[in-house]
């Protein structure tokens, strides 16, 4: 047998996680896709500037190459802190708004040298979570980050779904009934201003006059404080609401809730399923909602599993 008879050992993935205030780079094992074989991190540094950012990035690929003895893969993926808009190429809401309206896919092409693939978070988290963690095994998963802000990603069959504007899964921008609250995205009553952290942060606060955190406001609810029971109902019903279009539209096996306001047990208990059921076409709920298991590798594994998943 000559060489050329063995198959190739399977190429590590490599992946990075583009966030506010830090880069995270792995380099993940191909045949046990949950286990990283290095990962490094370095600042953001985001007031510096889109091109410091750029260049941080080749400072993280340049590190791991030197610990790990590899050459970097010919194919990168990204999890960014936004998305690309599909017919222009460019960047859209960012929160690092310095990548807003630049090429960034094309840029990091040129800058490292590879072929970049781009998702936004929360679709590198959706996809972490289906393929390797809470959701492994179902068709259909939705991955939700509830947390400061609110977002969302579609997986089907191991596949992430961009959409034609590459907008798939922000439900977090969808109107919700009777609410009136100004919205950073220009409009009113979004989800986002309804039941992320800080949105529940300020209805507790509006009723008692005092701040607090949101992990205070549970542990209060725990002891039957009035404003606290009250915050996390709202919680529930405006979840149940918000979720439900969802489930109406896509009717998944699998929703994975992440962020801070997912660590909230009171999300995956029967009165929440059953403030969902209100607002379902349906009689019966047999979606599941699990608890992410990857914690906040979820981004950099998502990232390095674009580099063989391909999407919609």
């Amino acid at each position: 047998m000559t060489p050329s008879d063995f198959p190739a050992a399977p190429v590590p993935l490599w992946g990075i996680d583009l966030g506010g205030t830090k880069i995270e780079g792995a380099i993940v094992d191909p045949m046990q896709r949950d286990r990283a074989l290095w990962r490094l991190r370095v600042p953001t540094e985001s007031e510096r500037g889109y091109e410091h950012i750029v260049r941080q990035i080749g400072a993280l690929l340049e590190r791991l190459e030197s610990v790990s003895g590899l050459s970097r893969s010919p194919v990168i993926g990204f999890a960014t802190p936004g998305t690309v808009e599909p017919a222009t190429g460019v960047m859209k809401n960012c929160n690092t708004v310095s990548l807003n309206g630049r090429p960034l896919r094309d840029d990091l092409a040129e800058a490292l040298r590879v072929d970049v693939r781009l998702a936004n978070d929360a679709n590198c988290f959706a996809l972490a979570e289906a393929l390797l963690g809470a959701a492994r095994g179902r068709k259909v998963v939705v991955g939700l980050i509830l947390g400061t802000g609110v977002g969302g990603g579609i997986v089907v069959d191991g596949r992430v779904l961009e959409g034609l504007h590459g907008i798939a899964g922000e439900w977090g921008h969808n109107p919700m009934r009777g609410e009136h609250t100004p919205c950073y995205c220009g409009r009113d009553g979004c989800v986002e201003t309804v039941i992320s952290g800080p949105a529940l942060e300020r209805f507790y606060r509006e009723r008692t006059g005092e701040p607090a955190r949101l992990e205070e406001i549970v542990g209060r609810a725990g002891r039957g404080e009035a404003a606290a029971v009250a915050t996390l109902e709202r919680l529930r019903d405006k979840f149940g609401e918000a979720i439900a279009a969802v489930i109406n539209i896509i009717d998944p096996d699998a929703i994975v809730i992440g962020g801070g306001v997912g660590n909230i047990d009171a999300l995956y208990d029967d009165d929440t399923r059953r403030a969902v059921r209100r607002h379902l076409f349906n009689p019966t709920l047999r979606t599941e909602f699990l608890k992410p298991l990857l914690s906040d590798s979820a981004g950099v594994f998502g990232a390095a599993l674009l580099g063989e998943a391909r999407s919609e």
